[in-house]
């Protein structure tokens, strides 16, 4: 709603210029950094996949994306963290295959 510099209505009050303040840190939360990405790529590549990761990858070369939602689903407790893991692991895939 933009001021309209009237006193009364549905947009009152005095006509100001919005200002772009920086993100508060809060906003931020959830967002892995460089540094913490580069780790993270670096303990995935010595450790390798778990089991039930290689399983999904298994269930995607063959064509069984529903099926590999399903154990993904299942091993990580909600839909969402399900489709994420899948999703995850289909990109790892296509990385492997451009190799």
């Amino acid at each position: 709603l933009v001021a309209t510099g009237i006193a009364v209505g549905l947009n009152k009050g005095h006509i100001t210029t919005r200002r772009e303040l920086p993100l508060a840190p809060a906003r931020r939360k959830g967002f892995a950094g460089k540094r913490v990405k580069f780790v993270r790529d670096i303990i995935r590549e010595v450790a390798g996949l778990a089991p039930y990761e290689k399983r999904v990858t298994e269930l995607l070369k063959v064509g069984k994306d529903k099926r590999a939602l399903k154990v993904a689903k299942k091993k990580l407790g909600t839909h969402l963290r399900g489709k994420r893991k899948r999703e995850e692991l289909a990109n790892l895939m296509r990385k492997m295959a451009k190799k």
